[in-house]
């Protein structure tokens, strides 16, 4: 047997070839590093709430399109929702880049990262494009904060035919599989009558009173939720005046399962929670739906082992304790792009814990040298992971 014929020959040509291509991944996002943090840095500094994120929309596409993307804005016809796409192959490769906010909390969730950390990815994987028959397609996905953006442009066909769709989410700590509840986002509002709260108490029909009420029932009921369940929400509107007996009260509340399935039937025990307060008040109640529910997540797990891999080749480590990494059960409308291709939601950390998501603390670690550093890494490992996936056989194929 000659030299070129040893059975190990092939395997030194493709560690040589996984050599070359991390090297290239390492060198296209180190070289467009400040450029990212630059633009992560602007959306974080101008937060913009779901559905309205204008310029967080405009900054993304100028980014991409700088970069020889072709895109699509205003895409399937919402305002904020873009497409960016690199090459023409036949193997098709999403990212998802988020950029919306929270009230009163800016980026306390760090969408500008994952859009930061997406874009990344996409320009290392677009000088891969020609040789690996491959297109790179970045979605700017408004509204994952409750609006279910992913999943309004999912119903116009978006996403469909993705062999992988991916994107990396900030959190205190690296964790690696997504494991969301599924959600229902809603609406809650009761209509009453006002009056004089001294003077002619009688002729009020209290809308406050009604919110009381389903609130008391809800937390009895919480007794009896099944493990795995959640069930929350705030009061928006309580009133006008305390000497006037309220007509009108708003909320928003959120119920939490760990499947579509078992959704359906905690939803309806709290809404009976809701119809209790105005039957008990004289109120009117009218529930709206927010979005469509999110639903659970459908992890790939090849993608994922690669994912794994490559971000523990950059130092990263996931054997944080679990009470630390259970950011990963946090609903996301990501789970329902899951549900028609191959996905994966990892989360990248920030070493931050205790101060987590949804904390204004956790906003301010999302800029700084840990935020900087998942940038990088986030955008290495999804693009490597990319490339894998795409090199490597699947179980079909096999």
């Amino acid at each position: 047997m000659s030299a070129d014929a040893h059975p190990n020959s092939a395997c030194a040509v493709e560690t040589e070839q996984a050599a070359t291509a991390r090297e290239r991944v390492l060198a296209v996002v180190e070289a467009q590093q400040t450029e990212l943090v630059d633009y992560s840095e602007r959306l974080h500094a101008h937060p913009e709430l779901g559905w309205q994120e204008h310029q967080a929309a405009e900054w993304t596409a100028q980014l991409l399109d700088q970069h020889g993307f072709r895109v699509e804005r205003a895409y399937l016809g919402f305002p904020t929702a873009i497409r960016a796409v690199f090459g023409t192959g036949s193997r098709r490769i999403g990212l998802m880049a988020e950029y919306d906010a929270l009230p009163g909390l800016g980026h306390a969730c760090g969408h500008n990262l994952i859009a930061a950390i997406s874009c990344g990815a996409a320009l290392a994987l677009a000088r891969f494009a020609a040789e690996a028959d491959l297109t790179v397609e970045v979605y700017g996905t408004p509204a994952e904060e409750g609006g279910g953006g992913k999943i309004e442009l999912l119903k116009r066909g978006a996403f469909i035919g993705l062999d992988l769709a991916m994107m990396a989410h900030p959190g205190p700590v690296d964790s690696a599989e997504a494991r969301p509840y599924a959600v229902a986002h809603h609406h809650v509002e009761y209509r009453g009558r006002s009056a004089h709260a001294a003077a002619y108490p009688e002729q009020g029909v209290n809308a406050n009173d009604a919110f009381v009420v389903a609130q008391v029932a809800l937390g009895l009921l919480r007794q009896q939720l099944p493990a795995g369940t959640r069930v929350h929400g705030i009061q928006t509107r309580g009133g006008e005046a305390p000497n006037a007996i309220p007509e009108r009260t708003e909320g928003r509340w959120y119920v939490r399962a760990e499947t579509l399935t078992a959704l359906g039937g905690l939803d309806e025990r709290v809404r009976r929670c809701f119809e209790a307060g105005a039957l008990a008040s004289g109120c009117e109640l009218e529930i709206t739906p927010e979005s469509e529910p999110y639903s659970e997540f459908r992890t790939d797990e090849r993608a994922l082992a690669m994912y794994v891999h490559h971000a523990e080749s950059l130092g990263r480590r996931f054997d944080a304790p679990a009470e630390q990494a259970t950011m990963n059960r946090a609903s996301t409308d990501m789970g329902n792009v899951s549900q028609v291709v191959p996905a994966i939601h990892p989360y990248i950390g920030l070493g931050s814990y205790p101060d987590s998501n949804h904390q204004p603390a956790f906003a301010a670690h999302c800029v700084g040298d840990a935020a900087e550093q998942a940038v990088h890494d986030g955008a290495v490992a999804l693009a490597l992971t990319a490339l894998d996936y795409l090199a490597e056989p699947t179980e079909a194929e096999r």
